[in-house]
């Protein structure tokens, strides 16, 4: 009786775990981005503002900008995947949503916008 119930166990512990894997997320998108703007105030005065986006297979993110190598603003996100248009979400912020997509060119793999602005560079 303690070998059926034993092996009973055995088959139960793995039907559980077989039936909790999260599926594998392969987007393209996952992986850091990152836009790096140069404000020149002045003739030897230069700011370098560096924005990212980390994207990981769980839909979310973090998204950081540094002002030169200050941290100065971080917060997470959430992103959607719909026929290849990214919208990514910055809950608890008042960021407003992104809608990218992703566009190959000769500098690399691009995140732009609606208006064909280009808001991130795939690292």
């Amino acid at each position: 009786m303690k070998k059926l119930f034993s092996f009973m166990a055995i088959v139960a512990i793995v039907l559980v775990s077989n039936c909790s894997r999260i599926p594998e997320n392969n987007d393209p998108v996952i992986g850091i981005w990152y836009k790096v703007d140069v404000i020149n105030s002045g003739e030897t005065n230069k700011q370098t503002i560096r924005q990212e986006w980390i994207f990981n297979d769980a839909y979310l993110g973090r998204y950081q900008k540094y002002n030169g190598s200050v941290l100065d603003f971080k917060t997470d996100f959430s992103w959607v995947a719909d026929n290849e248009i990214y919208t990514i979400s910055y809950p608890g912020t008042e960021m407003i949503k992104d809608v990218v997509s992703m566009k190959e060119s000769p500098e690399g793999m691009l995140l732009e916008n609606v208006k064909g602005e280009i808001l991130a560079k795939r690292e």
